[in-house]
């Protein structure tokens, strides 16, 4: 899909992956809407952006489907139309074994990270497919494809959006929507913050493991990118197409290598 010109709704884009698929669509000349449950950041976006009207921001709770309604109505009247829809938003959950999470922190985290991506594809998709070409993004997660030990619900959720997206790849691939499942690694944002889920042992001051991590705007202009291009599949990070590979190759060898090094996470 050509992004110059087009009307594209990103979630999350107050933060994180968020925040730089909507700076990088902007710069490739897009009218963005960027979605997000807090106000504060998406004033950051904009500020960041400086793009004038060609981005509306819109707080929103994308768990709640009524206000998903509502907010898909106030985009279709500032911008007339809408090409492209890139859900980013997520969170994680606290770091701690399944059995110790309260159902209050579960049913967020499939809210949010489920339900979410339902309503907002519920609001969008029969605008996108009156379009002539037309992109939906869908973003899961390295811990969709091999369980990481405290994440458990997380990954489920993710796991959900993953044959979530891949179904909706099948049913429109006759039509003009192109549909993209994308796997991060491990990213340098804020999640755990914003998750109130901070990483056990993890020192964001330790620069061999910074080293490591791809960094928001890179993740964010491979999105972008992968939306330009109809890509059906993108992982991000080493670490991610090495599971990838490793999940189908050797399943059970797969979960049993995250598991021991990553066993440190939870007690």
């Amino acid at each position: 899909m050509e992004i110059n010109g087009k009307v594209i709704v990103v979630t999350g884009g107050g933060n994180g992956i968020g925040r730089e698929v909507v700076l990088e669509l902007l710069r490739r000349g897009a009218r963005v809407a960027a979605v997000d449950l807090r106000a504060a950041a998406l004033a950051e976006t904009a500020a960041l952006a400086g793009a004038g009207d060609r981005l509306t921001s819109h707080e929103v709770d994308v768990s709640d489907a009524a206000a998903v309604e509502r907010m898909a109505n106030e985009v279709l009247a500032a911008h007339g139309t809408v090409d492209g829809l890139a859900n980013v938003a997520g969170i994680i959950q606290k770091f701690v074994p399944f059995k110790d999470l309260d159902l209050d922190t579960m049913q967020k985290v499939v809210d949010v990270n489920l339900w979410g991506v339902v309503h907002t594809c519920r609001a969008f998709l029969p605008h996108l497919v009156q379009r002539p070409e037309a992109s939906l993004v869908n973003v899961s997660s390295m811990g969709a494809l091999v369980p990481v030990p405290g994440q458990s619900l997380y990954g489920a959720s993710k796991a959900a959006v993953k044959l979530l997206t891949e179904g909706l790849y099948a049913e429109l691939r006759t039509t003009s929507v192109a549909v993209t499942v994308v796997f991060p690694g491990a990213v340098s944002t804020g999640i755990a913050d914003n998750s109130d889920a901070a990483v056990p042992g993890r020192d964001a001051s330790n620069s061999d493991a910074a080293a490591k991590l791809t960094s928001a705007p890179d993740a964010g202009r491979m999105i972008v990118e992968a939306m330009e291009k109809g890509q059906p599949r993108l992982r991000i990070g080493s670490d991610a197409t090495m599971l990838d590979r490793l999940s189908r190759l050797a399943p059970t060898r797969a979960i049993e290598l995250v598991a021991k090094r990553m066993a440190g996470l939870v007690s």
